[in-house]
This record gives structure tokens, C-alpha cells and sequence, in this order.
């Protein structure tokens, strides 16, 4: 009777001690992609005792045309254009972006998505989403410009 008693005991405690594990090494992903023009040329900031960082702004654009999914579309057609603030904060990277990346460059930025907070020049505490480049990829229509 005991012996049962300790192994039911035993076995919920694995069973536990499990799930917790599997909380901690539980893997999320926070990956972003965006093809679109660079909006502005990049500029480099950097914060006393901070590393550098590039910054820069792209723009992605979604179109559609009104009555679209019907036999025959002939609606208007639709364009959302949504701006993006773009870090770069990898050592190598950042360098090749402040020095490469042009205002109306076509790139491909892979990153991740970063949600922050600062203080305007009024004192006003805003909220801010940037992308957190570490990589980009400079489309060969840009080569050719150059």
C-alpha cells in the first residue's frame, strides 16, 4: 500500500516536474519579412555608452479592387500603403545599411517585430513598433541605378 502510494506520488511529480520543463524550453517564433521602398535615407544614432544603430523607414503596399472574388472584377482598384521603422543594429549589417541603403531602394528587410516606449520632446510618453533588421536584401533593380 505504501509502495503504490509513493509510486502515484512519484509519477505526479514527473508528471509536473515535465510540464514545467516543457513551459521553459517551449519555443515562439517573432519573425517578419517585408518587401518594399525605402522611404527615407538611413541615419546612424548612437546613445552615449550604447552601440550604434541605423535607422530608416520603408513603405509596403497592399492593393485590391473593390468587388474582387466576383466573376467579372471591374471595381476600382485600392492601395493601403503602411510605414515601417526599420533598426539595424548588427555591427557588419548596420554599416552595409547606413552606407547602401538610398530613399526609393527596393529591399527585402527579415527581422523581428519590437514593441518600446519614449518620451517625445513634449514629455509625452508614446509607443513605438520597429522592426529589428538582421538581414537585407538589396533587389537587383537597385544594382542597375547604379
Amino acid at each position: 500500500m505504501l509502495r503504490n502510494a509513493s509510486a502515484q506520488i512519484f509519477k505526479q511529480f514527473v508528471r509536473h516536474r515535465t510540464t514545467d520543463t516543457n513551459l521553459i524550453l517551449e519555443r515562439s517564433i517573432n519573425r517578419v519579412q517585408l518587401l518594399g521602398r525605402v522611404g527615407q535615407d538611413p541615419v546612424m544614432r548612437q546613445v552615449e555608452g550604447r552601440n550604434p544603430v541605423t535607422i530608416f523607414s520603408m513603405a509596403t503596399n497592399e492593393m485590391w479592387r473593390s468587388g474582387e472574388g466576383e466573376p467579372t472584377s471591374t471595381g476600382d482598384v485600392s492601395q493601403k500603403t503602411t510605414w515601417h521603422r526599420i533598426s539595424v543594429f548588427k555591427p557588419g549589417l548596420r554599416d552595409v545599411a547606413y552606407q547602401y541603403v538610398k530613399k526609393g531602394s527596393r529591399i527585402l528587410v527579415e527581422g523581428k517585430l519590437d514593441y518600446g516606449e519614449y518620451m517625445d520632446k513634449n514629455n509625452v510618453r508614446r509607443q513605438a513598433t520597429t522592426i529589428i533588421a538582421d538581414n537585407i536584401v538589396f533587389l537587383s533593380e537597385n544594382l542597375r541605378d547604379q
